[in-house]
């Protein structure tokens, strides 16, 4: 169930920091309320999430997770270019994220 959790977590934080640029600021009502609602809702799931997962694994995952879809949708749905390196970092980002999730005995899986 923790699972379900953090990547409802996740999916939220991922749309709050796709509102972010559409905020200019926090100047633009609705898609304030957007990024802030989401946020709202990524850190109280996550704040449920650290009740049974250790808080550095929790975040790592949330973090990991988030840096790789934030990325993709950059570039998919926003058209920001990704070079050669940037490429990479995200995917070891990706990969560390599937090793702690994997093979870590800080999770119970």
């Amino acid at each position: 169930m923790h699972y379900l959790i953090l990547s409802i977590a996740i999916i939220a934080e991922v749309v709050a920091t796709s509102f972010l640029a559409k905020t200019e600021g926090f100047s633009k009502p609705l898609p304030t309320l957007m990024c802030l609602g989401f946020y709202a809702i990524a850190f109280a799931c996550l704040a449920q999430v650290v009740k049974v997962m250790p808080v550095g694994i929790a975040y790592a995952i949330w973090c990991g997770a988030g840096i790789v879809l934030v990325a993709s949708i950059g570039w998919l749905v926003f058209g920001q270019k990704l070079d050669l390196p940037a490429i990479i970092g995200i995917g070891f980002i990706l990969t560390g994220t599937v090793i702690v999730n994997v093979f870590s005995k800080a999770i119970s899986h």
